[in-house]
């Protein structure tokens, strides 16, 4: 067995049908509005990650009880203090989340997180409750944050992550006052935000939206409800990329219909020459040659690490831009992506707020490290594919922060060994 401070050689690759994970991004959102409800609420189709864990943890220092089996999970919610301290380990979404809900007591709560959590911007709360009576501070230790928050007018900048107009989407309703999210500039993101007032409303509550603002009726009560989780295209995203890559790979569970962003990962193969299709509910994805594209990260931050792993087979330059904030993730993305898709033998530069990507049909190998970073660990998996080295990867197990059973997934069969003998060394 691989220590977790040894390599990992990568030889093993998926083959058959794989059922990715429940969403990451849907399961924060419906753990948070259950813990938000009086009664208890069901949830299924729902998977432990380290990220869920945290938001689990906090709900219950704010008042939640819940209990999970089978993939089902029970909260019994209402805002019931029990601890004045809050670990997210490295958790954003849940640092993001729960501060205004934290911030509805007039208790003092203490987040704590570690890695880089706390060094990720937080200046749009600082703004946002600036002439509000929260009491809210951050330092590279720890925020402190309270109480009582009030309905009115927040002022947020749209170029900063969504998860600041999630975090007050779910404390608003609550106030006994309305209130308004107005942007200062477009939300990147914006689906992660529709997103939240969907599992909102079948949480009881309610919110709109328009091209500048949010608006939220005060004097509303969540109510326990029945939810399941859907699959999540963001973890998809690998497994149909070894597809685009020829490997034999379907995936199931994923909805037709989805509201998720990460769903972009069809039209974004298809941009590259692969056929997607949909067949008694399996997702197949089929390419004897990919082609470049130039893929705007705008909206679909957590797409990048896979794409950019596929940029390294698409013949030509591909181009990722408008993905700044990327360097400001649990790694810099952009150069952790560049360094270690890199070291594999890929022609790739970093830009100021993206990527350029020479493809080729295949890579050297080699070694890489995960930079800590789960994301640039499933990457450098997804590149291995066409590597005709084996490639050795650092910080393997980076992959339980969001799917902890990534590698039993992903090492499924041996790679044919005409996918490393085709095609000239990059």
């Amino acid at each position: 067995m691989t220590g977790r401070t040894e390599a990992r050689i990568i030889r093993l690759f998926p083959r058959g049908v794989i059922t990715p994970p429940p969403s990451k991004s849907l399961s924060h959102r419906a753990v948070i509005c259950a813990a938000l409800a009086q009664g208890e609420s069901v949830i299924r189709n729902v998977a432990l990650s380290e990220d869920i864990e945290a938001t689990l943890q906090g709900v219950t220092a704010l008042g939640a009880e819940w209990h999970l089996s089978g993939g089902v999970l029970r909260v019994r919610g209402g805002l019931a203090r029990r601890a004045d301290l809050i670990n997210c380990v490295e958790s954003g979404s849940t640092l993001r989340f729960l501060i205004p809900v934290a911030a509805l007591s007039d208790e003092e709560t203490t987040f704590k997180g570690k890695g880089r959590l706390l060094i990720r911007p937080m200046d749009a709360y600082t703004t946002a409750f600036a002439e509000t009576a929260v009491r809210f501070s951050h330092t590279k230790r720890e925020i402190r944050i309270r109480g009582p928050l009030r309905g009115g007018l927040f002022r947020l900048p749209g170029d900063v992550s969504s998860q600041f107009v999630s975090g007050l989407l779910f404390a608003l309703p609550l106030t006994e006052e309305d209130s308004e999210i107005r942007l200062e500039n477009p939300l990147e993101s914006r689906q992660y935000a529709e997103m939240t007032i969907d599992v909102m409303h079948r949480f009881g509550v309610e919110a709109s939206a328009d091209a500048q603002s949010f608006r939220i009726r005060g004097g509303q009560r969540y109510r326990p409800s029945e939810y399941t989780v859907e699959t999540d295209y963001s973890q998809a995203a690998y497994f149909l990329g070894a597809a685009a890559l020829g490997l034999d790979v379907k995936c199931a569970g994923l909805s037709e219909r989805s509201g998720q962003g990460d769903a972009a990962i069809l039209r974004i193969l298809e941009e590259m020459g692969a056929a997607v299709t949909r067949k008694d509910g399996l997702l197949s994805v089929h390419a004897d040659r990919l082609s470049p594209v130039t893929v705007d990260a705008r909206e679909i931050p957590d797409l990048i690490p896979p794409v950019a792993a596929l940029c390294c087979y698409c013949e030509g330059t591909s181009r990722i831009v408008n993905a700044g904030r990327l360097r400001l993730k649990e790694s810099d993305r952009l150069r952790a992506l560049a360094e270690e898709l890199g070291k594999l033998g890929a022609r790739i530069k970093e830009t100021q707020d993206g990527l350029a990507i020479e493809g080729a049909r295949t890579l050297r190998g080699g070694s890489a490290d995960a930079h800590h970073d789960h994301r640039i660990a499933m990457a450098v998996a997804l590149a291995a594919i066409r590597c005709r080295e084996d490639v050795g990867l650092i910080g393997w197990h980076n992959v339980d922060k969001s799917y902890p059973n990534f590698w039993n997934d992903f090492e499924k069969a041996e790679l044919p060994a005409a996918l490393r003998a085709e095609g000239e060394e990059a």
